[in-house]
This record gives C-alpha cells, sequence and structure tokens, in this order.
C-alpha cells in the first residue's frame, strides 16, 4: 500500500520468491540462448577475418548481454520481461507509477553487487530481510516487483510528450489549471493501468471528477474519463511547456 502525494491509496501485491525466482531463471535461460546464437553468428562473420575481434566481441556479448537484456526489456515494456510476464510480474516505481529508463538502468547494473558473495547472495538476504522484498538494486532505484494485475481496460500510460490528443477540443482552455492539478491528473494517468478497478473508481472520484467540475468539463459521451484526462495532461503540458 502506498499513499501517493495526491491522497490516493495505491494497492499492490509484492512478488512471493518462488515466482521472482522461476522468472529469473526463464530469463537467464533466454539470455544464454542469445548468447549461444550470437557466438554462432560471430563465428561465421568475425572468426575467420580476425579471430582476436571475434574474442573481444564475444567477450563483451557475454559480459553486458544480461544487463542489456534486463535494462532494455525493463525500461521499454514497461518493467517487464520475457521471464516476468510468463509469471505475471512487472517492476514499478514504489510509488505505483510505471518504471522509467533510470530506475531500469540503476536496478539492473547493481545485479553485480546483489550477486556478492555468490549466486545473489546479497539479493536474497536483502529481499528477506526487506518488507518489500526489495533487493539492493530496488532499494536504490526505487523499485519493487509486482504481481501484475490482470485488467480487461487495456489503458496504457498517457502518450504525454507526442501530438494532439484528439479529445483536446472536449477540454476547453484550462486557464485556470494549475500545476499541482497537472501533477496529480498525470500521475493517475500513469498509475491507472497498474490499479484494481475500484481503486480506479475511487481515483477518478477524488481527483478527476473535482477537476472536471471546477474547468466546467462536459464528459464526452460513450468515451472513458482516462482520455480526457489524457487529453488535459497533453494540451496543459505543451501549454507551459513542460513536456
Amino acid at each position: 500500500m502506498v499513499l501517493t502525494p495526491e491522497k490516493v491509496v495505491v494497492w499492490y501485491r509484492h512478488a512471493g520468491h518462488a515466482a521472482r525466482i522461476g522468472a529469473h531463471l526463464i530469463d537467464l535461460l533466454i539470455v544464454l540462448l542469445a548468447n549461444i546464437a550470437i557466438g554462432l553468428i560471430l563465428s561465421f562473420t568475425l572468426a575467420a577475418l580476425s579471430p582476436g575481434l571475434y574474442t573481444l566481441v564475444l567477450g563483451l556479448v557475454i559480459a553486458f548481454g544480461i544487463f542489456a537484456y534486463f535494462i532494455v526489456c525493463e525500461g521499454a515494456f514497461q518493467g517487464v520481461t520475457l521471464g516476468k510476464r510468463a509469471f505475471r510480474l512487472r517492476v514499478m516505481q514504489v510509488d505505483g507509477t510505471p518504471i522509467n529508463w533510470r530506475s531500469a538502468f540503476l536496478r539492473n547494473v547493481l545485479r553485480v553487487a546483489d550477486m556478492l558473495p555468490g549466486f545473489y547472495g546479497v539479493g536474497f538476504v536483502t529481499m528477506f530481510l526487506n518488507e518489500r522484498s526489495q533487493r539492493l538494486g530496488d532499494i536504490i532505484s526505487g523499485t519493487v516487483v509486482v504481481v501484475d494485475s490482470e485488467l480487461p481496460q487495456g489503458f496504457a500510460p498517457a502518450p504525454h510528450r507526442v501530438g494532439v490528443h484528439p479529445l483536446e477540443y472536449s477540454v476547453g482552455e484550462l486557464g485556470s489549471m494549475t500545476l499541482a492539478e497537472y501533477q496529480a491528473i498525470k500521475k493517475l494517468c500513469d498509475r491507472f493501468p497498474y490499479l484494481p478497478v475500484d481503486e480506479q473508481r475511487r481515483s477518478l472520484a477524488q481527483i478527476w471528477e473535482p477537476f472536471r467540475e471546477k474547468q466546467s468539463i462536459s464528459p464526452v459521451p460513450n468515451v472513458h474519463p482516462i482520455y480526457q484526462m489524457e487529453a488535459v495532461v497533453m494540451k496543459f503540458g505543451r501549454m507551459k511547456k513542460l513536456v
């Protein structure tokens, strides 16, 4: 449970140790198979031309491939690797927002420290002692591994930075909107896909509805409020050069 700055309670269930280990073993197997495939490709392209270059490139792939796999998957796919997808797990920020690239980089580079003195020795000890089951990389990067919610709506975090939202016509001029209101609505848009349905409704009632009434924004028939919220975030962000 997390109390957000907007005074909204966000609930998520921490992933169990067995599920995390299972997901990690799948990911390690995928990395191993990828390394074998890359090694075979390099053997056909570089080994005959320059054995020294082949050895160097293969060594870099093996040394850094595992870090690249986790960083890219978690950063690009909202905290989900192939192993985590198999066990329905996800990495997110401790405040309930999606993981960002900085956190994805930190939590995975710090696997080096978590692996000491043997196979995840520090990581396992930290996970068992921490109430959020965070390993060292999670603590420093401010992330947590949770059980992924299966929400039927299929929402995605609002595309705050790109283009003009098709519903901007419906939200008015937003002349009296404050930066605090923008931040509250933006964070709710980011968290919305990961909230239980009851919490989604409660958050809309506590954050969106008062703002909508204040700004005299009329609901669009047959359109979920999240899409108008996205429009507000994109329009105000562009107006104030926040994106």
